[in-house]
Parts: structure tokens; sequence; C-alpha cells
């Protein structure tokens, strides 16, 4: 099970990417725009996610996967740690949100994590 330390470990991986502290928790950005946070006591991360695909998210996997209230307006959700499978399954979640905050030439500098499996 994923915890706190492997999101950050994971997230600093990523090209351009730094920790702030905002709204007294953890960010994580990429060329300064947040692609993930660590709310509530750092036991589920919140992280960049179409809305079409946030829903779907939701629906399927309720109990990993849920919008906090605040931020139903915005393309985030929120995904519990303890629910993850494993490391990769977290570092698929991070990079998605990543290549979703990420400028173009960070994309083409990095073309392994430009673009989403499947895409």
């Amino acid at each position: 099970m994923p915890d706190a330390e492997d999101v950050r470990r994971i997230a600093l991986s990523l090209p351009d990417t730094t920790e702030k502290i905002s709204w007294n928790m953890p960010t994580f950005r990429v060329a300064g725009k947040m692609f993930a946070t660590l709310p509530e006591e750092e036991t589920s991360l919140a992280v960049r996610c179409p809305k079409e695909e946030r829903d779907e998210l939701v629906l399927a996997e309720p109990g990993k996967f849920w919008i906090a209230g605040h931020e139903a307006q915005f393309a985030w959700v929120r995904a519990r740690l303890a629910a993850l499978e494993d490391e990769d399954e977290l570092r698929d979640i991070l990079a998605d949100s990543w290549r979703q905050a990420a400028p173009p030439r960070l994309l083409d500098a990095y073309p392994e994590l430009g673009a989403a499996p499947g895409d």
C-alpha cells in the first residue's frame, strides 16, 4: 500500500516537479502548475482528472476515488492511498496528472511521459 512518502518520491521524480506547501498541505507542481496535493493528514491524494473520466472513476471504484465537495467544479479527483493496489498504480495516477499540467516543452522533452497508455 503506497503512503505519503511514496507520493513524494514518485511525484518529485517527474521532470521539473517541485513540492510547495499551500493551504497547509503539500502540493506538487510541474513548471509551477499544481498537479497533485496530499490533503487530509496525507491519507489521500488529489490529482487532475478530466471531469468525464473522473465521474467514471468514482462510479467504477467508489471505495478508491471520490470528489471532494469544494473540488466538484474543477477537474480534480481524490484517491485513498490505502485503496491503491501498489506503487505502479500510484505512479500511473501521478504521471497522468503530471501530463495534464506539464507544458508542451516538457511533454516534447520527455516523450515517454507525454502520452497515456492507449493514447
